[in-house]
């Protein structure tokens, strides 16, 4: 397989021959050419399958197998950001929710839980996030540019909700609360921020789906 990510609004493009597969969720593909077939199933059990709901996905998956060499499948994002291409060689990461768009078959996704179920509670983007392992090739979506950091060992980094967009299995996750009522009431950013603990790569989004739909909210007309 081949593949392009093009476009200030991303598109993912990938180009298949015969007997290749590329997996998305239901209703992640935008176009595609003719000769591929379509499986879709919930990819170990229905149970995985509810797990993957949970995490924001649908609790189906499509198997595109092309039927003959040259076939192209594409997936746009969802909205204004990026498509980020991981090359996976056994490591282990961890995403939001909504994260994914496609992989290879020999890509592991699964469901993972915050290790204090607080954390996720009052995070803001929910307790579950999704964990990704495995061999091959993995495209995740992300809202707005992307900034990376390296945090050594025990170095940290308070982050706003929702600006989390990815990190190394080896990053704690927490949340640390606001100091000062004052502080949470009239300081704009709310009563926690999430903690990210080294060693490890963090990777942030600059524009959280929460963040935008929040600036929008006031402008959409409302009966009477």
């Amino acid at each position: 397989m081949t593949f392009e990510i093009q476009g200030t609004y991303p598109v993912l493009r990938c180009i298949l021959n015969q007997g290749e597969t590329i997996i998305a969720s239901a209703g992640n593909m935008s176009w595609m050419t003719e000769d591929f077939t379509l499986e879709t199933s919930s990819r170990g059990g229905l149970l995985k399958g509810f797990a993957r709901a949970v995490s924001g996905e649908g609790m189906f998956q499509n198997r595109y197998t092309a039927k003959r060499d040259g076939q192209e499948i594409a997936f746009a994002a969802s909205l204004p950001g990026k498509i980020i291409h991981m090359e996976m060689q056994g490591q282990q990461l961890l995403a939001q929710k909504n994260s994914f768009l496609a992989s290879t078959e020999g890509v592991n996704f699964e469901v993972a839980l915050t290790k204090k179920f607080s954390a996720g509670l009052l995070g803001g983007e929910g307790f579950v996030l999704q964990r990704f392992s495995g061999m091959g090739d993995l495209f995740l979506e992300a809202d707005g540019s992307l900034v990376d950091y390296d945090l050594g060992h025990g170095e940290v980094l308070l982050v706003d909700q929702g600006h989390v967009f990815m990190f190394d299995e080896s990053v704690s996750y927490a949340i640390e609360t606001v100091k000062g009522l004052k502080n949470i009431v009239f300081g704009g950013e709310g009563a926690f921020l999430v903690k990210l603990t080294g060693p490890g790569k963090v990777v942030l989004q600059t524009m959280p789906i929460s963040n935008l739909a929040a600036k929008i909210v006031p402008f959409v007309p409302s009966k009477g």
